[in-house]
C-alpha cells in the first residue's frame, strides 16, 4: 500500500509523527549525572543489572 492509497486521517497521522521526530532532535537534552555507562537498560523492555533482569 503506497502513501497515495492511504486515508487522510493516517496521512495526517504520518505527517504529525515526523514533525514530532524533527522536533525532538532540536531539543537540547541535560547530560545525565551520575547515570549508567554502556548500554541503555531499558532497551528490551526490561531493567538489567550485573546480569539480572526484571520486567517491569
Amino acid at each position: 500500500m503506497s502513501t497515495s492509497e492511504l486515508p487522510p486521517a493516517a496521512l495526517r497521522a504520518l505527517a504529525e509523527a515526523e514533525e514530532r521526530r524533527r522536533l525532538a532532535d532540536l531539543v537540547e537534552r541535560p547530560v545525565e549525572l551520575g547515570g549508567r555507562n554502556g548500554p541503555e537498560p531499558v532497551r528490551y523492555g526490561d531493567w538489567e543489572k550485573k546480569g539480572l533482569a526484571v520486567d517491569f
